[in-house]
C-alpha cells in the first residue's frame, strides 16, 4: 500500500508539475493578449495620426503649389503686358517725334516751290532753320561743337589736325558737322578740326 500511495503521490506530483507549467503558460498568455491588443491599438492610433498629418501636409503642399502656379501665371502675364507697353511706348515716341517734324517738312516743301529772288529764299530757309532749332530745343536736344571750344573726345570727333599759333592747345578751329545730345546721351558727335 505504501507503493500505491507513493505512486499516487508521484502521479499527483507529475500532474502538478505538468499542470503547473500549463496553468502558468495560460496565465502568461492571458496578460500578453491584452498587452498585444494595447500595442495594436496604440500602433493603429499612431498610424491614424500619421495619416491625418500626411493628409494635412498634402493639403498644405497642394495649396502652396496652387499659389506658386498662380504667381507664375501672374508673372507671365505681367511680362507680356510690360513687353507690349514697351513696344507701344517706343511706337508712340517715334510717332510723336515724327509728328513734330512734319511742320518743318511742310515749310521746306513750301520753300522749294516758292518763286522769288535769292534773298527771299534765304530768309525762308533761315526761318525754317529757326523752327528746326526750336523743335530740337522743345524735344530737349542740345547742339554743341563751336569753333573756339576745347576738344573733348567724349563729344567731338577730330577728323583733322593742324597748327595755329593764334589758338590755344586742343582748341577746335573748324566745325564740319555739329553734334547733338539729349541730356547726357550723345546723339551725334561733332566732326571738327583741332589745332595745336
Amino acid at each position: 500500500m505504501s507503493e500505491i500511495k507513493n505512486d499516487t503521490q508521484a502521479e499527483e506530483t507529475v500532474e502538478k508539475e505538468v499542470g503547473q507549467p500549463t496553468e502558468t503558460a495560460e496565465k502568461q498568455e492571458e496578460p500578453k493578449k491584452p498587452k498585444k491588443e494595447k500595442e495594436d491599438k496604440k500602433a493603429k492610433a499612431e498610424l491614424a495620426a500619421l495619416r491625418t498629418e500626411l493628409e494635412a501636409k498634402e493639403k498644405e503642399l497642394s495649396e502652396e503649389k496652387d499659389k506658386y502656379l498662380r504667381l507664375l501665371a501672374e508673372y507671365d502675364n505681367f511680362r507680356r503686358r510690360s513687353q507690349k507697353e514697351r513696344e507701344g511706348i517706343y511706337t508712340d515716341a517715334v510717332s510723336d517725334c515724327l509728328g513734330e517734324f512734319l511742320p518743318l517738312l511742310d515749310n521746306l516743301g513750301r520753300a522749294a516751290e516758292a518763286s522769288g529772288d535769292a534773298e527771299q529764299v534765304r530768309v525762308g530757309l533761315e526761318m525754317t532753320k529757326k523752327s528746326a532749332d526750336a523743335l530740337l530745343e522743345k524735344m530737349g536736344v542740345e547742339a554743341f561743337g563751336e569753333a573756339g571750344d576745347t576738344f573733348d573726345p567724349q563729344l567731338h570727333n577730330a577728323v583733322m589736325h593742324g597748327e595755329d599759333e593764334s589758338r590755344g592747345e586742343n582748341e577746335i578751329s573748324d566745325v564740319f558737322q555739329r553734334g547733338y545730345r539729349r541730356g547726357d546721351r550723345v546723339i551725334r558727335y561733332a566732326m571738327v578740326k583741332v589745332v595745336n
